[in-house]
């Protein structure tokens, strides 16, 4: 009787301490849960994770959508739903980096944060990457919580332990290949897997520019230019880094009217046609998602033709300095700048000064 007495007080005890393990422990499936998580129907689930190359100790705000949804460590991740459509992500505080895609109904998407030592602040790499890339690195790392401002997660509940369904039978939208994925949402992965941190941009502007210089000396003779030039525009190509540099190329045209007075006393009439071909270097500030001012400067040569009562070619060293800004609407651009190019041309004994500056204004497009 004792020895039974003594065997049921040993299992009541075995199971208060159960209850009690079990009360006490953290809900230790919620990460996991946070990681099978189902968008709500008709919406798409962004999961945000964050693995430093070298590990950084800022912490890095994340913006979806204009909505802030939390800061991550280095080995953290959070997640928002979104609507279908452009979705656009900021990371970082003061140095700042975007990411765009279109999101579809009912899929999941991972984005990549990579935290980077600067000269001054930390800045960010941000990539799209593959489902099974994604999924690889969030369960490395920890859950840091659901975006305050965007609709609750649908967590699975958890299976019984002899009837849970291996990793490849989890619901297809989260499981979905990237040759399956959305081919705007494709194509940005690709870019971002590949390392591209670079953009090609487009540029065509025109406007206002006038010779520094009216009274020259042109082949010999006194003239006198009409220093308010025509047929002004300009055609660059830039490379663009996420960190604001650019790089590139520019032409550009400009033509004048010059007359000259003649033994007889009669005016000779002639054009001047400056074509400028210059490599330029720029920097563009970001202030805001929209908003780029930027200042740069350019070197190469100026080739100038005459035509009418005189003709002939020269040509000679230029250089520039630009100020502007650019108004950046997704893929499309709008630009104002200053020009101030400084070029002669021909040689030492008959230079003209062929330089001047301008406001011009153009649109970029960005690839």
């Amino acid at each position: 009787m004792n020895q039974l007495c003594a065997c049921r007080s040993l299992s009541g005890a075995l199971l208060l301490t159960a209850l009690c393990g079990l009360l006490s422990a953290p809900p230790a499936y919620a990460e996991e849960d946070a990681r099978r998580a189902t968008p709500p129907p008709g919406e798409a689930l962004v999961f945000v994770f964050r693995i430093d190359t070298e590990p950084v100790a800022a912490r890095v705000p994340v913006v979806v959508n204009t909505v802030l949804v939390g800061e991550l460590e280095n080995g953290t991740f959070i997640t928002a739903t979104v609507g279908p459509g452009r979705t656009y992500l900021r990371i970082g505080d003061r140095v700042l980096s975007t990411l765009s895609f279109v999101a579809a109904a009912n899929l999941s998407y991972f984005v990549r944060v990579n935290a980077v030592h600067g000269q001054i602040l930390v800045r960010t790499e941000v990539h799209l990457v593959s489902d099974a890339e994604g999924r690889r690195a969030l369960v490395q790392s920890s859950f840091v919580g659901v975006a305050p401002a965007a609709t609750a997660l649908r967590p699975q509940p958890p299976s019984a332990p002899a009837t849970a369904a291996p990793p490849t039978q989890q619901p297809s939208h989260a499981a979905t290949p990237a040759a399956t994925q959305p081919a705007a949402a494709r194509e940005m992965s690709s870019s971002t897997e590949s390392g591209r941190d670079w953009k090609l941009a487009l540029i065509a502007n025109g406007g206002a520019f006038k010779m520094a210089a009216a009274d020259q000396v042109v082949a010999g003779l006194a003239r006198t230019y009409d220093t308010t030039s025509k047929s002004v525009f300009g055609i660059e190509a830039e490379w663009r880094s996420e960190a604001g540099l650019a790089l590139g190329g520019e032409v550009f045209n400009y033509e004048n009217d010059l007359a000259a007075t003649g033994s007889t006393g009669t005016f000779v009439s002639a054009q001047q046609k400056v074509l400028a071909v210059l490599v330029n270097g720029k920097y563009y500030f970001r202030v805001a998602d929209w908003f780029f001012p930027f200042v740069g400067a350019g070197v190469g040569q100026s080739n100038a033709t005459y035509s009418g009562g005189r003709r002939g070619k020269a040509r000679g060293l230029a250089y520039q300095g630009l100020a502007g800004m650019e108004f950046r609407f997704n893929q499309i651009g709008l630009i104002v700048q200053y020009k101030n190019l400084v070029s002669t041309v021909g040689d030492a004994a008959r230079e003209v000064n062929v330089g001047g500056s301008g406001i011009l204004a153009g649109v970029s497009i960005i690839f």
